[in-house]
């Protein structure tokens, strides 16, 4: 008797293995998953503005063809964002400029190979303070999203030209989501990060633009899209297609105020379980608040980040332009051409 329960737990032993091979590793698969034969791969992204192109491109596809040519991730913040990508649940992924830079640095095998957005960042304040200039953010409270966010070197840079320091204002760190309440409590006295949680406070009638990046930092950039290095080696093409409808989904977005308004709609809807009329004040109040074009990679703009990153402390200048970006998947942004595709009420459903 105990010989026949040794056998059987043997027997269900290899069963479960068998199992898991099959469904997890794909070892009986008569051809592997994987880039190289063009399977669907995963990309990450937040529901911020910055990384609108990733739900839009993916909309698109699903409504002129039937289906995506990548599975769309969405994370809630920047830790579990960059830890799918450093453990390769996630080939591809829109991540914070800096952020990118600093993990080549540390070795790590990323590419930067597009831009996610141009400007969509603001400083807010509560309407009722007296803060009207930086000079006024003396000993104040700012909250920034990460160390390695833009909106961080955006104050630094704001700073400087103020003729302050870091060491006049008490920078925290604080997830984009947790600002507009911490603003509203007057928990803190400023606060700095992608759209649309800057706008969900002058929505909500107690934050007040204390400038837009737009009017201090012409042609800001926050997030990147990134590839894994192998991505680019092995299965250039899948990056093409990438890049591709990334591109052009900005310049869909940018055609007209009537795309602006529809991609409001569906992304809050299907993508970032958001009001639409928040990402319909971001896309609107101005229409230049934050772009979609012109996002090819350019030295000067790395080259500026690089400069604010090693006085920030978050860059040691081991990697430059070249080590950190390939910008050979697209080299003219005025060839680009939107998307041929018209919404039609009917047909806007997630598939």
């Amino acid at each position: 008797m105990r010989k026949v329960l040794i056998l059987i737990a043997i027997a269900w032993l290899i069963a479960i293995t068998v199992v898991h091979a099959w469904l997890n590793l794909h070892l009986f698969d008569s051809k592997r998953v994987g880039i190289d034969d063009h399977k669907k791969f995963r990309i990450g992204f937040l529901p911020v503005t910055c990384h609108l192109t990733c739900p839009v491109t993916d909309f698109i596809n699903k409504q002129m063809t039937g289906e995506s040519i990548f599975d769309p991730v969405r994370f809630n913040g920047w830790p579990e964002l960059k830890e799918a990508y450093l453990s390769g649940y996630t080939p591809a992924t829109f991540i914070l400029a800096p952020m990118a830079m600093a993990l080549r640095e540390q070795g790590v095998p990323i590419k930067i190979v597009y831009l996610g957005h141009r400007d969509g960042s603001a400083v807010m304040v509560h309407k009722d303070s007296q803060i009207y200039r930086m000079e006024d953010l003396h000993g104040k409270r700012i909250a920034v999203p990460n160390r390695f966010s833009n909106q961080r070197l955006l104050i630094f840079r704001a700073l400087k030209n103020a003729g302050m320091t870091p060491k006049d204002v008490d920078l925290v760190e604080m997830p984009p989501p947790d600002m507009p309440a911490a603003l509203y409590a007057k928990a803190v006295d400023a606060i700095s990060s992608g759209e649309p949680f800057m706008a969900q406070t002058e929505l909500d009638g107690y934050g007040r633009v204390l400038w837009l990046t737009k009017d201090v930092w012409p042609n800001f950039i926050s997030c990147v899209l990134a590839v894994h290095e192998d991505m680019i080696k092995n299965d250039r093409d899948t990056v093409q297609r990438l890049v591709d409808g990334i591109a052009k989904s900005g310049k869909w977005i940018d055609k007209s105020m009537e795309h602006r308004m529809e991609t409001a709609q569906f992304v809050s809807r299907f993508y970032y379980n958001q009001n639409p009329r928040l990402l319909s004040f971001v896309l609107s109040k101005p229409p230049d608040r934050v772009k979609y074009t012109n996002l090819a990679l350019r030295k000067p703009d790395f080259e500026e980040i690089e400069t604010l990153g090693r006085s920030a402390g978050i860059l040691n200048g081991s990697a430059h332009f070249e080590d950190y970006t390939d910008a050979s998947f697209v080299t003219d942004d005025s060839a680009v051409q939107p998307y041929a595709w018209e919404p039609n009420q009917n047909e806007q459903r997630p598939r």
